[in-house]
Parts: C-alpha cells; structure tokens; sequence
C-alpha cells in the first residue's frame, strides 16, 4: 500500500494513519504477525465498493416508463442529524428536490429507499408515492427545476477535454506498436477513476428521454470506459507485481 500510494505523493505516515483510521471506523480489519501488519476489508466497506462500482461501470440505461416517483418526509428538529443523512443518500441515488421535502426521481427507486430507511430507521418519517404528471409544465421543464443538469455538463465538458487528449495519445501508442509502462497505466487509470467516480454523485442518471439535446454525459461514460479498458491489463499487471512482494500471511 505505500509502495502504490508513494507514486502520488503520499508519504509512509500518511499511508499508515489513513489505514488506523479506516480500522478504527469499521472499513477495515487489521492484525499483527510479527512485524506485519495486514488488513482486510469489512463487510460494510465490500458493500459500499460494490454499490460504487456498480454505479460507476454499470449505470441504469433502461427507458422511462413515464412516471414519476415521489418521497415525502418529515422529520422532527431532535432528529436533524437523520435528516442530514437522509439528504446525502437521496441525493447519491439521484433523487432531486421537488420542493424542500419532497424529492423525485423517473426511477423506481423503492427498494433503496426501504434500504435507507431500515439503516436510519426513519420508517414512520417517509412516504413513497408513483405517480403520472398531469401539467402544467413540460416534464423537462421539472427536470430542470429539480437537476443542476448545466453545471454538471460543464463538468463532463471539462473531463472530455481533459481526458480525451490522454485517451487519443494512447490510442495512437498503441497503432505504432508502442505500450505505456505498467507503472504509467496504473497511475493513468487511478486518476481516470478518482476523476470519474464523483459523477454518480452528481449526476442523478436520468432517462434519455428526460435529457437535454447537447447532453454531454454519455460521452463522457463512453470516454471513461474506453480508457478504462486501454489501461485495465497493463494496470493490474502492475499492482499484481506490487503485492506479490507482501509476505504470506499466517492462517492462525
């Protein structure tokens, strides 16, 4: 870990801390073997991986139904900091506000929400509804009143540029014979990832139907699978190499 760290800059300290403080909240397990130390993840932290990969490498693509789904809450003042939580978790899974509790989504979403509320235990605070528009506006017009969706094509506008350039150099590396080093792959592939994954917190994965004309986001997903894929063997080649200098692990 601080062999593959160390490449963008972190020191041997900030490795070790980071790793003591995901222990000691629940993302991973450690122990000692003589003067080892190993880790290992929890089944909390398996479960928050899987969800992001899902969402990043596996958006929803399914057409829209024509529907809309609504959550309603209420939650009292004593339990403010559940509210908060409530929030970023709607927000995670694209949810938009309505008005400042009512959130919606063209995505039946139920069966995450009831996981939400069983986390948080906030049961008896929501209400879930399914529901057709009926008027007066246009259901893009909701959308833009609900989604940021200008900003965050700004956003997919600037990772286009960014890495559309990186992409096209290894593209033309590859038709003249030439590779990039493992090592390069990696680093090119962690910064790929780091830069594309806060889109599933930002971009609320909207049907196709629902999106504006010069929408840049599925451009921006081919882009990031692509490279993604251009990387992918000559980067885990590398970290393949990296662990395999960790010393076994002693089963007892």
């Amino acid at each position: 870990m601080i062999e593959l760290l160390g490449l963008f800059g972190l020191s041997k300290q900030a490795v070790r801390s980071t790793l003591s403080r995901m222990s000691q909240k629940g993302w991973l397990k450690s122990r000692r073997t003589s003067r080892y130390s190993f880790y290992s993840l929890t089944p909390k932290c398996i479960e928050l991986l899987e969800e992001g990969a899902r969402r990043i490498f596996q958006p929803r693509c399914d057409p829209w139904d024509g529907r809309w789904h609504l959550l309603t809450y209420s939650i009292p003042e004593t339990k403010r900091q559940l509210r908060r939580k409530l929030r970023r978790r709607l927000l995670w899974l694209g949810f938009g506000t309505l008005n400042h509790a009512t959130w919606i989504s063209p995505r039946d979403l139920r069966a995450e929400v009831e996981q939400i509320a069983d986390s948080l235990n906030l049961h008896s605070y929501i209400e879930f509804f399914t529901a057709k528009h009926r008027g007066f506006t246009s259901n893009k017009e909701i959308v833009s009143r609900c989604w940021d969706l200008e900003q965050l094509n700004d956003y997919y506008d600037e990772l286009l540029k960014r890495y559309g350039s990186f992409f096209e150099e290894y593209q033309n590396c590859l038709k003249a014979g030439e590779r990039f080093e493992p090592q390069e792959c990696f680093i090119q592939r962690f910064m790929l990832i780091h830069e594309y994954r806060f889109s599933p917190y930002v971009d609320p994965n909207l049907p196709l139907e629902l999106l504006p004309n010069d929408w840049l986001g599925e451009r921006a997903t081919q882009l990031f699978q692509q490279y993604h894929d251009l990387l992918d063997e000559e980067a885990e080649a590398f970290v393949d190499s990296i662990l395999s200098k960790a010393p076994e692990v002693n089963s007892t």
